[in-house]
């Protein structure tokens, strides 16, 4: 019978389920695609300086003392204020996770193709409604557009892929959550490079370039994240890689479940709520650094990064200053790297070390590497000081990464993604958490008179006790009771609607195990790997040159 005869949609879950021959290694390069794209969330801080001389051009044009956040979201007569245009990052991460929360269960069930045009339209509609923002001068646009809308996209992209690749993986779970969720931190490394590009190219003497730099992304990001979703295949049911049979109990994967539980019930789980607050706590380390490496490189060092170890940040002169700034920012740099490595790193080594294992070397370590910053800071030791850093952003990157295999481990694949949209409101939390204890603990600090090279002391302090109630959360985290299993009856309902079959094509092998016959062209493949990896490799090679200064 034809798609139209049976009333299925190009887009319904059933269209997408993979015939013989499929290779699942076609679906990490589609989740890449749409993660890299998104993933410029972490960038969009490259648009606030220009725009914050969008009506001066050469010069901000300051709005007077007294406007409002509110009132600056209307007006037009002068600049916006970056301070004001920054809390797009908080729009971006309280929308992703409350988008996941409320629509995972809609995506489990209208699958990864429908979720990836979603997030497409939504992503890069957004950045169409901001760049008439930025054309009208409208500030409210700029939020409603990439932070409300397009935080919606980021939700339904982000999470996406992680049903379907755990299934296609059930082999090496944290390795292919690993390859996708490793995109999200490598889309600024990509998108930043080539906005600033675009500015500079799309500048006039009466536009800084912006309005335009947001229309062509929409495009670009738009034939990338659609290329992505079309890519998706989920696996028929029963299926299983040719030849894998699930390994025995052994202590890296006692934690492993055969039952699955409905996302409904997961706010009543004390299980979920404990890995909730693993994930918050680490992110909420991690993420307060992240957002203030590149002061915070600056005030404990000063002048020692210029082999001037007797010079203050403050007594620095502009040109000084203007070296200074530029080794901060191969140190940001270095971090988004390491951002990126460890989600694909720890993730894989999660698959041998068990979820669980790998959270508490997270802690462990974490808290090793945050208690000995100001030791490092105060001694003068750079090299220590930097590769604390870097380790533990990789550890923040890898935080994120393993998550997902954690959740399947726990409750089971079949809703697997809805349960991590729900836990996804951690991030949203520690996104506003992490940031307010390191930028508020500062402030107290320099207003209390301590100098600018130990204001951050006491927060690294803090953050490594986060650590521990992250380290005491997971030791408590044990496997489930049997009471929160669906029964088979419940599965089997739960299948029906998530409109889960097997094909026709499908052939069982001596075992009765399901396997796809047939292999995919390697051309195919490689063309997938290619079109998603080259732009990840191109900006990993600008961060790595631009974090070359460090070492000068």
């Amino acid at each position: 019978m034809s798609a139209l005869a049976t009333g299925q949609g190009f887009l319904d879950k059933e269209r997408t389920i993979a015939g013989p021959g499929f290779n699942r290694w076609l679906v990490p390069p589609a989740a890449l695609a749409i993660h890299l794209c998104i993933g410029m969330a972490y960038g969009f801080s490259v648009f606030w300086l220009p725009l914050s001389k969008a009506v001066g051009i050469n010069k901000a044009l300051a709005c007077p003392a007294d406007t409002s956040i509110f009132a600056e979201l209307f007006i037009t007569s002068c600049d916006w204020r970056i301070s004001t245009m920054g809390w797009m990052y908080t729009l971006f991460f309280v929308l992703l996770g409350s988008s996941a929360a409320l629509w995972g269960g809609w995506l489990e069930r209208a699958g990864p193709r429908k979720a990836g045009v979603v997030s497409a339209v939504c992503w890069c509609g957004g950045l169409v409604i901001s760049s008439l923002g930025v054309y009208l001068h409208q500030l409210w646009m700029l939020w409603l557009g990439s932070g409300v809308i397009g935080g919606i996209g980021l939700g339904l992209g982000y999470i996406s892929p992680v049903s379907t690749l755990i299934k296609w993986f059930p082999d090496r779970r944290g390795m292919a959550t690993g390859m996708a969720i490793m995109g999200f931190g490598g889309g600024a490394m990509i998108g930043a490079p080539l906005a600033d590009m675009l500015m500079r190219y799309f500048a006039t003497p009466t536009s800084v370039g912006v309005w335009q730099t947001f229309l062509a992304m929409a495009v670009i990001y738009f034939v990338f994240m659609m290329a992505g979703a079309l890519g998706y295949r989920v696996p028929p049911t029963g299926w299983k890689p040719a030849g894998w049979t699930p390994p025995a109990s052994s202590t890296a994967n006692t934690m492993i479940t055969k039952g699955h539980v409905h996302v409904s019930k997961v706010w009543g789980i004390p299980q979920f709520w404990l890995v909730w607050w693993v994930l918050c706590l680490n992110v909420s380390a991690g993420i307060g650094i992240l957002g203030m490496a590149s002061p915070l490189l600056q005030e404990v060092f000063g002048g020692r990064l210029i082999g001037q170890p007797g010079v203050g940040f403050t007594e620095l002169s502009s040109a000084q200053l203007v070296q200074v700034g530029a080794i901060a920012a191969g140190f940001t740099g270095l971090l988004s790297l390491f951002n990126i490595g460890g989600r694909f790193f720890w993730a894989s080594l999660s698959d041998k070390l068990g979820r669980k294992m790998t959270y508490f070397v997270f802690f462990v370590l974490g808290f090793v590497l945050y208690a000995s910053i100001p030791w490092s800071s105060n001694t003068g030791a750079l090299a220590l000081f930097v590769g604390a850093f870097c380790i533990i952003l990789s550890m923040y990157g890898g935080g994120f990464a393993t998550v997902p295999a954690y959740l399947a481990d726990l409750f089971g694949t079949q809703m697997v993604g809805a349960i991590h949209g729900r836990l996804l409101t951690a991030w949203a939390t520690a996104g506003i958490l992490g940031p307010v204890v390191v930028n508020y603990i500062r402030e107290y600090q320099l207003s209390m008179g301590v100098p600018r090279a130990q204001v951050y002391d006491i927060t690294m302090y803090i953050l490594a006790g986060m650590l521990v109630l992250g380290f005491l959360c997971n030791m408590a985290v044990r496997p489930l009771a049997p009471k929160w299993f669906m029964t088979d009856e419940e599965l089997a309902r739960e299948k029906a609607l998530a409109h889960e079959r097997s094909s026709a094509l499908e052939v069982r092998n001596a075992a009765g195990g399901i396997v796809a016959s047939g292999t995919t062209s390697p051309a195919l493949v490689g063309f997938a790997w290619a079109a998603a990896g080259i732009p990840l490799v191109i900006g990993v090679l600008i961060t790595l040159q631009k974090a070359a200064v460090l070492f000068r």
